[in-house]
């Protein structure tokens, strides 16, 4: 049974949806604003300090704990369909996993949709991935990290890096990923009652804005349902068990499991879509933060 506590990220998702749903000219400009309040949930992290920054071209904050590891960074891409979510936006949530994982995390400002359409996002991830390594981090110290959307990315920059026969991360870790470009997942229609955001138009409506007319909805970098996982680095994938998009990460399990990576996949009873968002607040999502860190520590 979940905390009274996790009933804070459900609510703030019903009311987005309820504003969603009644406001039919809703402006790019207003949807945004709406998913900037992501932040809500999560308490901000004490002894965190943030930095604007632009590396390799690409704005973002950084996320830096007292006493943390500056040679450990977090590249973490933020959720939100590729089109809204924003560095502002996950900076809380990147300092409570940079805190407890005694790292450092840079939080991207990446180009979003539709605007920027793919592959602009993974150019991004993968120019940031690059310069951080010119300025002399190595590689395996280097985690990607994402929620939702960002999951997604999280997961495709180092498809992207090996394609280009460049290093890759040491890890991969990915709340509730996005990946289905298909709506395929059983999920979607086993817990539609369930989820309090996700909904398959909410999902059409950013599906057509990230891959426009011009990108297949199984391009491995867009959907990596359909990438070859072989070699790819160890990998961290959690959901909660109610959430619509909870099949798109028990598939990237099996799917990378079965090329031979090792896989972690933790799913939480009860907890809504990002339930980490809850960080600070809520057990379930501080819990679930330490078994990552002795996951990544080990």
């Amino acid at each position: 049974m979940s905390s009274p506590e996790s009933d804070f990220l459900r609510d703030l998702y019903a009311d987005w949806d309820q504003i969603l749903n009644s406001t039919p000219d809703l402006t790019t400009r207003l949807f945004r604003s709406i998913f900037d309040e992501w932040h809500q949930p999560t308490r901000e992290p004490e002894e965190v300090t943030y930095k604007e920054d632009v590396i390799g071209g690409v704005p973002g904050i950084w996320a830096l704990p007292v006493g943390a590891d500056r040679s450990k960074v977090l590249l973490y891409t933020h959720g939100g369909g590729f089109s809204v979510g924003s560095a502002s936006s996950h900076r809380k949530l990147a300092g409570h996993v940079a805190k407890t994982l005694g790292a450092t995390a840079f939080v991207l400002d990446y180009r979003r949709a539709p605007e920027h359409p793919h592959p602009a996002q993974v150019e991004d991830g993968v120019a940031v991935f690059e310069a951080l390594v010119d300025a002399g981090i190595d590689p395996g110290d280097i985690t990607t990290i994402g929620d939702s959307a960002g999951g997604n990315l999280a997961v495709s920059i180092p498809l992207a890096l090996r394609k280009l026969g460049r290093p890759v991360p040491g890890q991969v870790i990915a709340f509730s990923p996005w990946l289905d470009m298909e709506n395929k997942g059983e999920t979607l229609a086993s817990n539609n009652d369930t989820d309090a955001l996700i909904t398959v138009p909410l999902l059409e409506g950013m599906i057509a804005g990230v891959l426009g007319d011009s990108v297949r909805p199984d391009e491995p970098l867009a959907n990596p349902l359909y990438a070859d996982f072989a070699d790819f680095p160890r990998l961290y994938i959690n959901a909660g068990s109610i959430e619509a998009l909870l099949d798109n990460a028990t598939r990237l399990a099996d799917r990378a499991t079965a090329a031979g990576v090792d896989v972690m996949l933790s799913v939480v009873e009860g907890m809504q879509h990002v339930f980490p968002f809850l960080a600070g607040r809520a057990p379930e999502a501080d819990e679930e933060i330490n078994r990552i860190a002795e996951w990544y520590r080990n």
